[in-house]
């Protein structure tokens, strides 16, 4: 192997790490706002294998499957199939013994989500899904807490999913961060009373939790950009990093005015290695401006 394959972009409490290995080896380098980076990718992009649990933790594929080089997903179906992450996504976990925690997330003006997060995990989940803000209701076991989630979420308050396209968008023009708080309050209150009576430990007085300074988005993300809609064998990245939003990466490069957003789960699967300073190329860009209407209800669907 000729480079670290890129197991993706995980948080750690408040600090964002590209993870890698090579081999038996592996390795986690933070990603901070004003570092420069250089990359070079190789392929052909390849599975990045299952996690198997707190026990087990990472396997690597054993197939050394080749995955879609323009796709946002880095799994073949066998490691799809064993990875518990994705088993318990998907509703297919009866229980697993750990505690969970349930949560009501805001993602902008009329967005909230709730969900359910491993409570070992701490804020990480909620950090790497790029919720603008957030709170806990409760706690429990997984069927509970996966009970609660559907309650919520059959009352039109939250919703389990949204699209990442419809996430990003509502980084323009969000509203202050009083106005947020409002309605993230005002859910929870919501929230809380369709909970009573479920068989949970619930939250009233967790605090509201606030990301858009850490994620750099106390100011509107720049009004033009572009798209890493696919990546291929030999593409350059170089540039300066903001602050990352999630997942995502905003990096200024030398190759035009407005910077490059990537969903680093385009980056997984391929090899990277140091790309001394070259200039980004061999990325497929999409041109995006700043959406029209970002508080127009029909902006969810």
């Amino acid at each position: 192997m000729t480079g670290w394959l890129a197991g993706g972009l995980h948080w750690d409490g408040a600090r964002p790490f590209l993870k890698a290995t090579r081999g038996e080896r592996q390795a986690a380098r933070e990603l901070t706002a004003g570092e420069r980076i250089s990359w070079r990718v190789s392929g052909p992009r390849r599975c990045v294998g299952a996690w198997l649990g707190s026990a087990v933790g990472h396997r690597p594929c054993p197939h050394r499957a080749e995955v879609d080089p323009a796709g946002t997903g880095s799994q073949c179906p066998a490691c799809q199939s064993a990875d518990l992450g994705l088993r318990l996504a998907r509703d297919q976990m009866p229980d697993d013994g750990r505690r969970y925690r349930l949560y009501l997330a805001w993602f902008g003006a009329c967005l909230l989500k709730v969900g359910l997060t491993a409570a070992e995990r701490g804020t990480n989940r909620l950090v790497e899904q790029g919720a603008l803000a957030f709170t806990f209701l409760a706690g429990g076991s997984l069927p509970a807490v996966r009970r609660a989630e559907l309650t919520v979420s059959a009352s039109g308050l939250a919703r389990e999913r949204y699209p990442v396209r419809t996430k990003v968008e509502r980084w323009w023009r969000l509203p202050d961060q009083r106005s947020a708080q409002a309605e993230l309050t005002a859910g929870r209150r919501r929230a809380l009373a369709l909970l009573a009576g479920h068989d949970l430990d619930l939250a009233p007085d967790e605090p509201l939790v606030d990301h858009r300074a850490l994620f750099g988005l106390t100011a509107d993300a720049p009004p033009a950009y572009r798209e890493v809609a696919a990546l291929a064998d030999g593409a350059t990245l170089t540039g300066s990093l903001r602050a990352p939003i999630g997942r995502h990466l905003f990096l200024d490069t030398a190759t035009g005015p407005q910077p490059l957003l990537l969903d680093t789960r385009r980056l997984t699967g391929w090899l990277l290695a140091p790309a001394q300073d070259a200039e980004c190329a061999g990325l497929r860009l999409v041109d995006r401006r700043r959406p029209e209407d970002q508080g127009s209800q029909q902006a969810l669907f």
